[in-house]
């Protein structure tokens, strides 16, 4: 049986017992606006008793990749506007949805092929079967634009080996396949040109095969490109474990590495608001009993986030007019005010995720 729904911004069909969700915005990259998240929970709630669905599959349209992550220019709109509530609005159902996918009771794959950052994350980085391919390239990339990794992205950060979901947090870092399988933000990988019958055998599937063998059958992990992560573990985990962005900054400084000293310049162009909340959030969330605390702990910092001036001057630099030379406010580490990440960490809320 076939049943299929087309809308502007998600595509979604049932066919053989499997729920196939597309995101439908290519030429934002499939940047994810407030409908697409009400038709993502919608269409996973209705799934959820459906008996003809048995396994949900997400991806996203065009040729470039899953997701970009949220969409930032609605996002400086709120800020320029004064309507960050809106932008708390979109946070909560955001957080709440990837909470769903999750907890969800049915298996879910999530595609990564090609570009997924950001909430793109947050839709596959919590599927139960996320695979990613020759093309992929996973981030959280928050700082770069003055703000703190969410959608459950300090979660799964924090779980990293080591320090090395601290690197690619603080740093803002692209991961390939290999990258994202060791840091735990991917399962499989499974090679472009084979996505299309590893969809045809989920769609054939025959008990008791479940669909976590079935992609199995498709693996090509030990052929996949080598992951230059683990080639720099020794120097990320020696220098951030230090207990403070100065700190990670010194011993990147002494290190012999030139890729150490590179993340160091990295980290010296990007927001100290953000690079300071961000390692406090992933020390927090390090220590949160499960995921749903994390989101929660997510909520009230990047409340506190979008009401700094960094934020808006990031997307400015970054998306809007694209000079790539933000103004942060303040400009160095040491002009930070005491206790500035306690004030994101703690920042009261009117209301909750769940």
């Amino acid at each position: 049986m076939n049943r299929h729904v087309a809308s502007a911004q998600v595509l979604s069909n049932v066919d053989d017992g499997v729920g196939h969700l597309t995101l439908n915005r290519p030429e934002t990259l499939n940047a994810l606006s407030y409908e697409m998240i009400g038709l993502l929970t919608d269409a996973l709630a209705a799934w959820r008793g459906d008996s003809e669905v048995s396994v949900v599959v997400i991806d996203g349209a065009g040729d470039r990749g899953l997701c970009a992550g949220g969409d930032v220019r609605v996002l400086y709109e709120n800020t320029i506007a004064g309507t960050n509530e809106n932008s708390r609005l979109f946070f909560r159902e955001e957080y709440r949805l990837n909470a769903m996918i999750a907890g969800y009771p049915k298996p879910v794959i999530a595609i990564m092929d090609g570009i997924t950052m950001g909430g793109g994350i947050g839709i596959a980085g919590h599927a139960s079967i996320r695979v990613v391919t020759e093309r992929s390239r996973i981030a959280m990339p928050e700082t770069r634009i003055g703000f703190c990794p969410d959608v459950g992205g300090t979660w799964l950060l924090s779980h990293a080996p080591g320090e090395l979901g601290s690197y690619l947090g603080l740093n803002a870092t692209t991961m390939g396949s290999a990258d994202a399988i060791l840091a735990g933000f991917a399962d499989f990988f499974v090679p472009s040109e084979r996505m299309a019958h590893l969809l045809q055998a989920l769609a054939e599937r025959a008990d008791p095969g479940s669909p976590a063998e079935i992609v199995m059958l498709f693996d090509e992990t030990p052929a996949a490109p080598a992951s230059g992560l683990a080639s720099r573990r020794a120097w990320i985990d020696a220098c951030y474990s230090a207990g403070s962005v100065g700190e990670i900054l010194a011993r990147l400084r002494a290190r012999p590495e030139a890729d150490a000293h590179a993340a160091a310049a990295e980290l010296e162009q990007l927001s100290p608001t953000a690079l300071t909340v961000t390692l406090a959030a992933l020390r927090a969330a390090r220590a949160a009993p499960e995921l749903q605390d994390a989101l929660e702990l997510e909520y009230r910092v990047c409340s506190w986030m979008i009401e700094q001036p960094d934020l808006r001057e990031g997307i400015r630099a970054q998306v809007i007019d694209k000079d790539r030379s933000p103004a942060w406010t303040p400009a160095t580490l040491a002009e930070l005010p005491a206790g500035l990440a306690e004030l994101a960490l703690r920042h009261p809320m009117a209301d909750t995720v769940f």
